[in-house]
């Protein structure tokens, strides 16, 4: 008789917990996959805007630093007058093409007046040259131009390793606040319906204390459970809605307004059930580490840019060789008589300079201060390249470690479960008591709770095991 008066309560319990969420999953939820999460952010998320924004100023830098090779047009004119008297009257207009070695000029001079130098005496109609410059010393193989555009080359690839590491992190700590939220949210359901289970239970009690077939202290007892998980409910509520405050931290509209997550919105456990990697999977895994990862990518590009430097400084320790060839001629004749001998053999300036300092301690400073900072920046490779490595051997390891606690935790799930069961048969059969099957009750729904725990877990060690390889989602 007390287990044929006991059970339509439990049903009734079950009934209304099963109800409740299939309501909430239906009619006024909606599910938040990660997936739909993180693409967000990726998209609109202020932070992934901002590392947008390097590789467009790296393109920048690179556009700035060709502008060392663009032509230049130079106009230069100088009059002076005294007393009536021309001095001079000095005109020169000269177009400059920098070339990748030396540099070319084209131009017309016209210079008149009683003091005038005679070096710069002009024919009356002027004097068309041109010419060109080449160093065949210093400057020869690589000048500051020359290093300047390699470097910022150098740049374009370091901005967008820099943004593949600033992605990355943003994605990882995303993820770990979806997950961080999605646990917190399946503990308050799962506290919910220990609560809703023990009021079924408290009510069903106090009949039967009142029918006469149990003692009134089991209603006290029925209560204070009841009062129990009404308390770890409600702490869960708290919890999971300031999980779902952090989560909302991540994610941006496209006019950059925030978007808040309401209680209409829930997460979702796809992804956490176990997906073993095979050892083929770890090996790719650590290749694509060692070929892309933005820490051990930027420190590849920094020896690069230090080799550059030194090439340069080790250049400065030529000499300072230049010759300098135009062809000169009266204002609008080299053009029509170009070219004859006598342009060749007469009509042509020519100029060579050398320098050389003495000591070089200025450069051979230069390069062994470059060449040790090369040395540190390999060294620093090795290093992240070994931590690396490692990092992703342990975020496999802790990967494989959860999947095989999901399984054991579901074994203990259902042993807990028959438990359970097993104990509310006892007492539907006068041989147990309230106490007892609150105990595995309450036993049973912290094993679910350890399991979601285990399960965010899960979630964040996939999402870890990416950002140690350095391949989350930035490329």
């Amino acid at each position: 008789m007390r287990g044929h008066a006991y059970v339509p309560y439990l049903l009734l319990g079950w009934l209304l917990v099963m109800g409740s969420q299939v309501a909430r999953a239906n009619d006024s939820t909606r599910v938040f996959p990660i997936d739909d999460f993180m693409r967000q952010i990726a998209l609109h998320h202020p932070v992934a805007r901002q590392a947008h924004q390097l590789s467009d100023q790296a393109r920048q830098e690179i556009r700035m630093a060709r502008g060392a090779f663009d032509p230049t047009a130079n106009v230069k004119f100088y009059n002076k007058e005294l007393s009536g008297k021309n001095y001079y009257t000095l005109w020169d207009n000269v177009l400059k093409v920098p070339l990748w070695v030396g540099e070319v000029k084209a131009g017309y001079e016209r210079n008149s007046g009683i003091n005038v130098n005679g070096e710069n005496i002009t024919p009356p109609e002027g004097l068309n040259y041109i010419g060109i410059s080449v160093p065949i010393g210093q400057g020869l193989l690589i000048d500051e131009r020359r290093a300047t555009l390699l470097q910022a080359r150098q740049a374009q690839d370091l901005a967008e390793a820099e943004r593949v590491k600033i992605i990355n992190k943003l994605l990882f700590e995303a993820a770990k606040a979806y997950w961080d939220w999605a646990y917190s949210y399946q503990r308050w359901v799962l506290f919910q319906q220990g609560y809703q289970l023990a009021n079924t239970r408290l009510q069903a009690v106090k009949e039967r204390v009142v029918q006469g077939d149990l003692a009134a202290i089991d209603s006290v007892e029925a209560l204070i459970e009841a009062q129990n998980r009404l308390a770890l409910m409600r702490q869960a509520q708290v919890e999971a809605q300031n999980a779902a405050l952090v989560a909302s931290n991540f994610l941006w509209r496209e006019d950059n307004t925030p978007i808040e997550i309401t209680p209409a919105v829930i997460p979702s456990l796809i992804g956490t059930n176990p997906e073993p990697l095979s050892a083929t999977d770890l090996a790719t895994l650590i290749t694509t580490a060692r070929e892309n990862h933005p820490e051990v990518t930027k420190l590849q590009i920094k020896v690069r840019q230090l080799d550059i430097e030194r090439r340069f400084a080790q250049d400065k320790f030529k000499p300072k060789m230049n010759l300098e060839y135009n062809l000169i001629g009266a204002g609008g004749s080299l053009g029509r008589s170009w070219p004859t001998n006598e342009y060749l053999s007469n009509n042509y300036k020519f100029g060579a300079s050398f320098g050389f300092p003495l000591f070089l301690r200025q450069e051979r400073g230069k390069l062994q201060l470059t060449r040790l900072k090369i040395n540190a920046t390999q060294l620093e490779l090795q290093q992240t390249n070994r931590e690396t490595l490692n990092q992703i051997q342990a975020a496999y390891n802790e990967r494989q470690q959860l999947e095989e606690q999901i399984l054991l935790q579901e074994q203990i799930i259902a042993n807990s479960s028959l438990m359970r069961e097993g104990e509310q048969q006892r007492f539907e059969n006068g041989e147990s008591s309230v106490f007892l099957v609150n105990t595995r009750e309450m036993s049973l729904l912290n094993q679910q709770v350890k399991l979601y725990e285990l399960k965010a877990k899960y979630g964040k060690a996939k999402y870890y095991l990416q950002w140690a390889a350095g391949s989350l989602g930035g490329r």
